[in-house]
């Protein structure tokens, strides 16, 4: 308990758990008053903190000196080291290049998304056939709502080809704001690249080594495996297709998820839908807990937390 900040919240405690009068409290822990009364009359910095983030967005090779550079250009007078604390906040480091070109994704922190389609997760699981070959599938989960999107199974799975059946979803479901992914090759390609330029849709990459930040396809694949995978002896290809579509059906509109208040993906995401928000349809479905369906109760908490600056994403699965 060394910063002025921990001394300010430990005073605070002693006098809301045991009554004790500030003057007390801070003898008590050897805090000094002046200290513990100062109020910060640093500004928010709001406006600078938007365009820093505009301009790391369009200049991504930037560090915070050219950035400084392009700010004074515009008239905005800011001392370097209070630019570099802005810029670190903000956490716009420029990422150390690797050895061959690949999809870097942005560099803005992810937010908690909102509604449907503002953010999708993507992640590969393995499994085995019968007679012993290997065959991977690709899981796609729609962050807000938690439908699984798509579950494609194969042998072999590229880049072209994940872009392919992203294409596939979205005829049929729209685009959507963001991807995120972890690192691996096939999501690094240059057909992942290529496919996030024509289509102008965000790609976001984890850190290296850190799953938890791609939390809901993770947990995803976890209930996938447990449920399915670990359950079924596939004997063919088109057997683990076929199982993966009705696991898939059944994941959607029939499996009561946590999170969601116990209600199916499908249904939580007509229920979350601004028509029936708005017309006060939320108790219009039947077969389900109307508890959870009550209009005066939300079905979801949400949250506008920065899932990146703690660098988890925490959910219930």
């Amino acid at each position: 308990m060394v910063t002025p900040a921990a001394r300010r919240e430990a005073v605070a405690h002693l006098g809301q758990g045991y009554g004790v009068s500030q003057r007390r409290a801070c003898r008590a822990i050897g805090a000094d008053r002046a200290s513990v009364r100062y109020r910060s009359k640093r500004p928010d910095d709001g406006a600078v903190r938007a365009r820093l983030r505009e301009l790391a967005a369009s200049r991504r090779r930037f560090g915070y000196r050219r950035l400084h550079i392009l700010l004074r250009r515009e008239g905005v007078r800011l001392n370097h080291k209070k630019l570099r604390r802005l810029y670190a906040e903000e956490r716009l480091q420029v990422r150390r290049r690797g050895g061959r070109k690949r999809a870097l994704g942005t560099r803005a922190p992810m937010v908690i998304p909102q509604g449907p389609n503002q953010r999708w997760s993507m992640d590969f699981v393995s499994d085995a056939l019968a007679d012993g070959r290997r065959f991977r599938i690709l899981a796609v989960v729609d962050d807000f709502t938690r439908e699984c999107l798509c579950l494609v199974a194969d042998t072999s799975l590229s880049g072209l080809r994940v872009a392919r059946e992203l294409d596939a979803v979205i005829l049929s479901r729209g685009r959507p704001a963001t991807c995120v992914s972890d690192n691996g090759t096939e999501l690094t390609s240059m057909a992942i690249l290529r496919w996030s330029q024509e289509t102008g849709i965000d790609w976001h990459y984890i850190a290296p080594g850190k799953p938890t930040q791609n939390a809901f396809v993770e947990s995803f694949n976890g209930r996938l495996r447990d449920e399915l995978l670990n359950e079924t002896l596939f004997v063919s290809l088109a057997h683990a297709r076929a199982a993966l579509e009705d696991w898939k059906h059944d994941y959607n509109t029939v499996r009561p998820h946590s999170g969601l208040r116990n209600l199916p993906p499908a249904v939580y995401a007509k229920l979350s839908a601004p028509a029936m928000q708005r017309d006060g349809t939320l108790c219009s479905l039947g077969g389900f807990d109307q508890f959870a369906l009550r209009p005066d109760r939300p079905v979801a908490p949400l949250s506008q937390t920065r899932s990146n600056d703690e660098r988890i994403l925490l959910i219930n699965g």
